[in-house]
């Protein structure tokens, strides 16, 4: 008998998972196939993890697609990355809306092309009174960068006297990041067998539990989340606290 994700419903507290989506450039050498056939396959992934998470009642899902560091990369993966987004959301942009998907980005988006940064925006408003899963690209994003847009920001209202910076603490700068309607991740998942967490979401993971797994991001199926999400349930998470 056949299984279906939702059979492993997750425990209850976890609402928000984020993904570091690696190993597709790996995956495709591992085939003989120039990198960008990876990243067409990693593309064609999402989809399945999206509806996984539905299944399983996750209510935010946030995906790592390209990282302010990723321009490093050559000329020619970098202009086929770019290519890939804007298909990728003209195609599921629809898809995604009759799904109940909403959808978001976030990153700084002053690097990216008009024509990419206009179908962000469009996807955007078309799905945005969608309830059914939150699903969060990062995109052109890095945490560092992040934290250094949301700094001159809240600098700028100190010096307006929109803000007093008495009144400034740890709940002051979550108001400035790209993330501030969204919940700081429960589990962050890294794929491809990488330990590190990469410039992702450093300030909302300070309390996420993480998992790190060998698959390729162009293998990873509904199944493995699933017994991912089971596994957090297993863990105790105490925030800085003693067990009773």
């Amino acid at each position: 008998m056949q299984h279906s994700a939702l059979d492993n419903a997750p425990p209850h507290g976890l609402k928000h998972v984020a993904i570091i989506m690696d190993g597709n450039g790996r995956w495709a050498q591992a085939r003989h196939r120039p990198r960008l056939y990876g990243h067409h396959a990693g593309a064609k992934r999402v989809r399945e993890i999206v509806q996984a998470s539905k299944d399983l009642g996750i209510e935010y899902l946030t995906i790592f697609a390209f990282s302010t560091e990723n321009w490093k990369r050559t000329q020619v993966e970098v202009a086929g990355l770019m290519n890939l987004f804007r298909r990728y959301i003209a195609k599921e942009m629809r898809a995604l809306h009759d799904e109940h998907v909403r959808v978001r980005f976030i990153g700084d988006r002053v690097r990216l092309d008009a024509k990419l940064i206009a179908l962000m925006d469009e996807v955007e408003a078309l799905t945005r009174h969608n309830t059914q899963i939150n699903l969060t690209i990062a995109l052109n994003y890095g945490a560092r960068d992040e934290v250094a847009r949301a700094t001159r920001l809240l600098a700028a209202d100190v010096a307006s006297g929109k803000l007093c910076p008495d009144d400034v603490d740890e709940e002051t700068l979550p108001r400035y990041l790209d993330t501030r309607v969204l919940p700081d991740p429960d589990l962050v998942i890294r794929t491809s067998g990488e330990a590190r967490i990469s410039n992702f979401l450093l300030w909302q993971s300070a309390y996420a539990e993480y998992e790190f797994i060998d698959t390729l991001w162009p293998d990873f199926t509904g199944d493995e989340l699933a017994r991912l999400c089971k596994g957090y349930g297993a863990r105790e998470r105490r925030f800085g606290a003693t067990s009773a």
